[in-house]
């Protein structure tokens, strides 16, 4: 039988969580530079390409062959920034979390290609390891109400709150969108206005008490077909 979410269901204008872990629940962001490395990828995939200065670059007779090798990398590289929107996320020591919105019907499978397999190459020479980093393939499930797509994000940005119960907050977790969605932070290619578009007041009476509140139990029945029973582990 197919793991839960496997067998994806794609249409086009339709938001989708996406998640995966490492095989055997392994640990896949080890240290700083692993989780900001795998963010750097979202940030070159989601971000529009600057092709006139890439093409300037390779034009430039006073640039470094380093500078023109980089420049031509990007220009090849796949980009997805006119069809693919990334809501929320949260990165996890051994599982990452996506909430997205596709507009062309195959956008995710290809970025979720791109993506999974450049971190794998990464990931594979920095720990000199062999075969497949991921749990399979990732999973994804569409997302059909507004309630749902508020509570997911939700349930995304508590994630580290067994971390935050360590010392920290959900705050300083500087590896999720949560702090993009409070405005302590900004970052072009993510876009929670769609999700904040329901909590018109800020602060304690808006989006943050809405998370880090205790009275959301109702969320758990709304975002059941949407996660794995064990993703969060």
């Amino acid at each position: 039988m197919p793991a839960k979410h496997a067998i994806k269901e794609f249409v086009s204008d339709a938001y989708y969580h996406i998640y995966n872990r490492g095989v055997e629940k392994r640990i896949i962001f080890q240290d700083e530079q692993d989780r900001a490395v795998f963010l750097s990828y979202l940030k070159t995939y989601l971000l529009p390409k600057d092709k006139n200065t890439l093409s300037a670059i390779l034009a430039n007779p006073k640039s470094s062959p380093r500078e023109k090798d980089q420049a031509l990398k990007l220009l090849r590289l796949n980009n997805f920034a006119d069809t693919l929107t990334l809501l929320a996320y949260c990165l996890m020591p051994n599982h990452f979390h996506l909430l997205v919105k596709q507009t062309d019907l195959m956008t995710i499978d290809r970025f979720m290609q791109s993506l999974c397999t450049r971190y794998s190459v990464y990931f594979n020479r920095k720990y000199r390891r062999v075969g497949g980093l991921f749990q399979g393939l990732y999973k994804a499930v569409r997302v059909t109400t507004e309630e749902q797509l508020l509570h997911l994000s939700r349930y995304i940005h508590r994630n580290p709150i067994i971390l935050a119960s360590q010392g920290s907050t959900l705050q300083s977790y500087t590896y999720s969108s949560y702090p993009q969605y409070l405005g302590i932070s900004h970052a072009d290619w993510i876009h929670p206005k769609d999700v904040l578009a329901a909590f018109p007041k800020s602060g304690k009476g808006g989006y943050q008490q809405f998370v880090e509140g205790s009275s959301n139990g109702d969320g758990a029945m709304l975002i059941a077909k949407l996660t794995l029973d064990e993703d969060s582990s």
